[in-house]
């Protein structure tokens, strides 16, 4: 049987084209220059966190209760502007995803809160390349749930052995592959190079 072509890539942002944005160690790093309690802030985060990047919480609700819930010797706005300063392009990636552009057709699909994700289109300048956002606070669905890669191939307009979605976790990669999409777990350029080729996409 014939495999069709790969028609579309889907990328995620955090840890494949840029650095996580507010993972485990972006979070500690802030949450030690302001001097929170580790503890107490990540058992609120915690609990509210999905809330966030489901778009179902704006980033000024999320630093009530994980944050400001009293008084700080620091603005929000400084805080605010540590969080996004935590998200730092991988260039070589970056440049490799912009050689694939015309070719395929590109859309990002990641877990992020709407205000990060704004921020990231931006500072990446992925609207050159990208021809869609399928985010988890857009769409209102997060990975791995099966749902969203369905989703967004039903927006994509392609069929999932069509398209290929590309994220550093394991288990987004085996939820994208069972729902038929091809999938590969970055590891670095050169690995993905190599399993973009073999799927011929070059």
């Amino acid at each position: 049987m014939t495999v069709p072509p790969v028609r579309a890539i889907f990328w995620d942002i955090g840890g494949v084209l840029a650095s996580n944005g507010w993972d485990r160690d972006q979070r500690a790093q802030v949450v030690q220059r302001f001097g929170l309690d580790a503890t107490d802030f990540q058992e609120r985060h915690k609990l509210i966190v999905s809330e966030l990047e489901l778009g179902r919480l704006t980033l000024d609700a999320y630093l009530d209760q994980t944050v400001f819930f009293r008084p700080r010797p620091f603005t929000r706005a400084d805080f605010v502007t540590a969080m996004l300063e935590q998200s730092e392009p991988h260039p070589e990636t970056l440049a490799y995803a912009r050689s694939l552009a015309g070719r395929w057709r590109m859309y990002s699909l990641n877990n992020e809160g709407r205000t990060l994700n704004d921020h990231r289109i931006r500072q990446l300048q992925l609207h050159e390349f990208l021809l869609g956002f399928y985010s988890s606070c857009y769409l209102g669905i997060m990975k791995p749930n099966p749902s969203i890669y369905r989703l967004a191939l039903d927006l994509a307009g392609v069929d999932a052995d069509e398209a290929v979605m590309i994220d550093d976790r394991a288990q987004n990669v085996e939820a994208a592959r069972s729902v038929g999409m091809h999938a590969v777990q970055y590891q670095n350029l050169p690995q993905l190079q190599q399993a973009l080729e073999a799927l011929e996409v070059r």
